[in-house]
């Protein structure tokens, strides 16, 4: 039989016997009852008579005018229906009015409703430390269930450096704007210098950070709703800490024994830990701009080694190139003036939002 042909071809290219069969609208049973004796007619009973319910066309048609009517043309079936029954009307289940829909192509959103969109932040490009910052709070354990404590870290996205952290009882705006004012006072931030990133969450638009920023004359980027990716350097590092092989299989016992815990990661990765996307320098050596020295160094050991013994190299070096460039939420290719123009817009809509916080409390 023609079937029978037509799945073993499927099969034996790497389909597999359910999918085949699905195509066909067969169901496996049937085919393996087939191939068993091929001379057999197709027993298979199908429906001799239409449904006693089946719609109409002049009813499919009405459902299609209903709702591209100007009353019901925002409104989803499970409203139609009600409101129509309202009138003593009654024209087809919810079930049917989607399906006729769906066989019109009618289930996009229609008349001027729109999907809720959030679009993708900005791409940002660091060339030098202190120009972008990632920040975000992860949960730390209590000795109390259902309790934590909240560490907050905010890294650098250029050089990878955790340049401030603290630990704190919970989420709170206050504590952020603080931490980051303290931040920035050390790190010599300028206003109009920084970008800073960060999730949703509400400690990240809260009034008083918001309020903060805008003094400071950091601009804020936050990234979509529920999109980890968005905000991928806090979230690598977070990782980082919790693999840790001396991260505490239990809760801390105390606040001052996470804090303490926190400072020793902390000294650990900055000074010692050798970053992969930054060619396996310290975050230390990059913010310190001594990068670039160390690099060029073990280029040279790697020339020398290929020079003495050339026919263990099938190719070039190992690329020790400086890093120049780090990306944020990379889009499209843009000029820098349209990334200015981007970053102008950014700061612009923060100022407006710090604003209306700023009178609104």
């Amino acid at each position: 039989m023609a079937c029978i042909a037509l799945i073993e071809e499927a099969v034996l290219s790497g389909a597999r016997i359910e999918q085949a069969c699905e195509t066909l609208t067969l169901s496996p049973e049937t085919f393996r009852r087939w191939k068993e004796n091929p001379a057999q007619e197709d027993q298979r009973q199908g429906p001799h008579t239409p449904p006693e319910g089946k719609l109409t066309d002049e009813e499919k048609d009405m459902i299609v005018e209903v709702v591209n009517s100007v009353r019901f043309r925002d409104k989803s079936p499970w409203q139609i229906v009600p409101a129509l029954a309202d009138e003593g009307r009654y024209i087809a289940s919810e079930a049917s009015f989607y399906r006729i829909m769906r066989e019109n192509n009618l289930l996009a959103h229609r008349g001027k409703s729109r999907p809720r969109r959030h679009n993708k932040p900005a791409p940002l490009i660091a060339r030098s430390p202190n120009e972008i910052w990632s920040w975000d709070i992860t949960y730390l354990l209590s000795p109390v269930a259902g309790q934590f404590y909240y560490l907050y870290l905010i890294m650098d996205v250029f050089s990878r450096k955790i340049v401030g952290w603290e630990v704190y009882p919970r989420e709170c705006s206050e504590f952020a704007s603080t931490l980051i004012a303290g931040i920035c006072d050390r790190e010599r931030i300028r206003k109009g210098q920084l970008v800073i990133h960060s999730d949703n969450g509400s400690p990240m638009k809260g009034a008083t950070l918001l309020v903060t920023l805008d003094r400071l004359g950091v601009t804020p980027s936050r990234s979509r709703p529920r999109v980890s990716d968005d905000n991928p350097y806090s979230e690598a590092l977070f990782k980082t800490l919790k693999y840790q092989p001396h991260y505490p299989d239990g809760p801390f016992e105390n606040i001052d024994q996470a804090r303490a815990w926190v400072a020793a990661f902390v000294g650990w990765y900055n000074s010692q830990h050798l970053h992969s996307e930054i060619r396996y320098v310290t975050p230390d050596s990059r913010h310190g701009g001594k990068d670039a020295e160390i690099l060029s160094n073990r280029k040279r050991v790697y020339e020398v080694a290929k020079q003495s013994r050339p026919l263990r190299w099938s190719g070039n070096v190992r690329n020790w190139n400086f890093v120049e460039e780090v990306h944020l939420n990379p889009g499209k290719h843009k000029s820098e003036k349209k990334q200015t123009e981007d970053l102008g817009k950014l700061a612009a809509n923060h100022k407006k939002k710090a604003t209306i916080q700023q009178v609104a409390t």
